[in-house]
């Protein structure tokens, strides 16, 4: 109830000031997002989906007193980014807020009734137990891995597919 709102919005306030952007070039410097990119550019060599990754560092002190939760963020991210966008409505956004260490993963429409919950879930366990040791590039390799083995089960390579979204990790 509201003990438990209390204090995932004291947790959050908490990691506000002092997760900054730094702590997130930090867990993921330049080098990081080189592998990440390269990972995604390998994930859709074997796949016809659109793979992004976007890494933000705390919610808002706004968001949190309106009680975001990552998986709103993470749907609002997926809007802004046009994850929507693609020809074959096969566009996933793998979505980290990096102070909670909350990983999200969006798919669109394409995806209803093919890929469930416990899958994606699965994907994200994988990185989750990267994230606990401190090894956060390791753990999204593995998640961008695990997630395109999903997509490429329902969406195959095709002759002439075209990268419709940036592969480039976005940090927020």
């Amino acid at each position: 109830g509201s003990l438990k709102i209390f204090i995932r919005t004291f947790l959050a306030f908490r990691w506000l000031l002092i997760t900054t952007r730094w702590h997130l070039r930090r867990a993921f410097p330049e080098i990081a997002l080189n592998h990440i990119e390269a990972a995604i550019k390998a994930s859709e060599l074997t796949h016809a989906g659109e793979l992004r990754v976007v890494l933000e560092g705390a919610l808002t002190l706004a968001e949190v007193m309106a009680k975001v939760t990552p998986r709103a963020r993470a749907i609002a991210v997926f809007r802004d980014l046009h994850g929507w966008d693609t020809e074959a409505n096969n566009g996933v956004v793998i979505y980290v807020l990096f102070a909670e260490r909350a990983i999200e993963i969006i798919a669109d429409r394409g995806f209803n009734g093919r890929v469930s919950d416990d899958e994606w879930r699965a994907a994200c366990v994988l990185a989750e137990s990267e994230f606990r040791t401190g090894r956060f590039e390791i753990g999204l390799v593995k998640l961008i891995t695990a997630t395109g083995t999903l997509i490429a089960r329902h969406y195959p390579l095709r002759a002439g597919d075209v990268n419709e979204l940036s592969n480039r990790a976005v940090l927020l």
